[in-house]
């Protein structure tokens, strides 16, 4: 039963790591952009106000992600373990999260955290964006959004460093590499993959 936490700013390759490490572990991979999509797209009591914020153009609040989060993780699949992506993005989320956790006398096993040096994250996504055409995404506003990454992301980081359960990864080099340090590092704290790592999942 592996509990995991990916973090990672935009540009280093979290959302790909995060689909290769649940099939190594043998657990889903749980996207708080997917859910929101398949509540939407399945017009559920909670896709209709996710979507009623989005139309509106406003953050989905806190008590909703939450409320979402915890109808995914009672899914069957989930019940033995998973890999979060995106979730919790705030301390009170944080706080959600322990609650729900606690009340299945479970706690996260670890925190991945990738990083990556920032020059080269603003020159990965500048290329993808001359890729798909988004040329509103220059380098100054690429570095804001990793400036906004850090300040949110910083609390939640300190708040699990003091837990200890954060793993701090290298996302530079091949995702092959990447994989491979995390998987070792997550060895190295008693957490093994239960399979072989997807070779197909990239970025």
């Amino acid at each position: 039963m592996t509990r995991l936490l990916v973090i990672g700013p935009p540009g280093a390759g979290k959302g790909t790591q995060a689909v290769r490490l649940a099939e190594a572990f043998g657990v889903p991979a749980i996207s708080t952009g997917d859910i929101f999509r398949h509540n939407v797209k399945n017009e559920t009591e909670l896709g209709v106000q996710v979507k009623a914020f989005i139309e509106a153009g406003k953050y989905v609040p806190d008590s909703l992600t939450n409320a979402i989060v915890a109808d995914r993780l009672k899914e069957p699949d989930a019940v033995s373990g998973f890999l979060l992506d995106g979730y919790p993005r705030t301390t009170d989320q944080v706080l959600e999260l322990d609650r729900l956790l606690d009340a299945e006398g479970a706690s996260l096993d670890a925190v991945v955290q990738i990083v990556a040096d920032t020059d080269e994250v603003v020159a990965r996504l500048l290329k993808r964006a001359a890729e798909q055409g988004r040329a509103d995404d220059t380098a100054d506003v690429i570095r804001h959004r990793l400036d906004v990454y850090e300040e949110q992301t910083a609390p939640l980081i300190d708040l699990y460093d003091k837990r200890g359960v954060v793993v701090t990864i290298d996302g530079l080099g091949a995702v092959d590499q990447v994989t491979d340090r995390i998987v070792a590092a997550l060895a190295e704290r008693g957490l093994h993959a239960v399979g072989p790592v997807d070779q197909t999942a990239s970025a």
